[in-house]
């Protein structure tokens, strides 16, 4: 793989270091730093011409600052004269602007999608897409990973009995349902209604929960607002234990005082997000898994025109 360079951006230099040792190669250098005046500066230290140019950055908080570093990163290798230049997003912020769901409101994933592709990416890698119908915002190839392999290979080293999956929305029943094939366990789904951005109101539990394991499985948790009202109605309808695990730990505004004080057994992340030192202090229960492996893996697959959706194959 000697025409095979991986740069990272600032975002989440572990996860992609994590990568290059799965892959055997060193991280691409780059000379990445802010003028006075905030604005970034970005310096390759290497030749790129004619190479295959991964750049791996998620663009999670401050979600500004790194999406319009990946631009510029996507634009530097551009005008280097990469041969072909993969965005590497294990998070994709704005994701949940996905459509108009009322009047006078952007798109801003779709925004998002055209600002990458106008910068000069070629393709794109992410894992878990907030919503599926991203992967059409863009006229480029899109790589969308699931975390579940991770996910299930941790549930399964973990003696939890009899199972029950449960989603904690109707819109992540396909993702629960998933999980549950994969593990030998039943399916429940909680019906609840957003009445905010922050705020939800849970109503019900469609499933059986009593005397039995729950693994409450989402895409990311932000506010922890859907999860902490879903664990505490498990927890009433008489679950014996309650584990919570999701891809992206966005963990923002009263998510960590909220998932610390609401009875889990485990919280388990994936580090495409870098995890702060007040969530790792507060939540001792706290498990990172990593996709390092899994992204790594892609990124060999794409760089040798193998198929990626293999990965998933049982």
């Amino acid at each position: 793989m000697t025409d095979l360079r991986v740069f990272a951006g600032r975002s989440n230099p572990v996860l992609a270091k994590r990568m290059v040792d799965y892959l055997g190669i060193p991280l691409g250098r780059a000379q990445l730093e802010n003028f006075p005046d905030g604005e970034i500066s970005l310096k390759l230290v290497e030749d790129v011409r004619g190479r295959d140019a991964f750049v791996v950055q998620s663009t999670c908080p401050p979600t500004n600052d790194h999406l319009v570093e990946l631009l510029i990163f996507i634009d530097c290798l551009r005008r280097a004269s990469a041969r072909r230049i993969t965005a590497v997003i294990p998070y994709f912020g704005y994701a949940r602007q996905d459509r108009k769901d009322e009047g006078r409101v952007p798109i801003t994933a779709k925004l998002v999608a055209n600002m990458i592709m106008a910068a000069g990416a070629d393709r794109v890698l992410t894992l878990d897409l907030h919503a599926a119908q991203i992967q059409g915002f863009f006229d480029i190839p899109v790589d969308v990973l699931s975390a579940e392999p991770v996910i299930t290979a941790y549930a399964s080293s973990l003696d939890l009995g009899p199972i029950v999956l449960v989603s904690p929305d109707i819109g992540n029943a396909k993702r629960a349902r998933a999980y549950a094939d994969r593990l030998g366990g039943e399916l429940a789904i909680i019906d609840k209604r957003r009445t905010s951005g922050s705020e939800t109101k849970v109503f019900t539990i469609i499933g059986d929960v009593k005397g039995r394991s729950v693994l409450m499985v989402d895409d990311m948790i932000a506010t922890a607002g859907t999860v902490v009202q879903g664990c505490r109605l498990v927890r009433e309808r008489g679950a014996k234990e309650v584990i919570v695990a999701a891809t992206h730990g966005v963990l923002c505004g009263p998510a960590i005082e909220r998932l610390s004080d609401v009875s889990v057994s485990r919280v388990a992340l994936t580090d495409t997000i870098p995890l702060t030192e007040e969530a790792r202090q507060r939540l001792p229960n706290l498990e990172v898994l990593t996709v390092s492996e899994l992204l790594g893996e892609a990124i060999r697959r794409i760089h040798r025109n193998e198929s990626v959706s293999s990965l998933f194959m049982k």
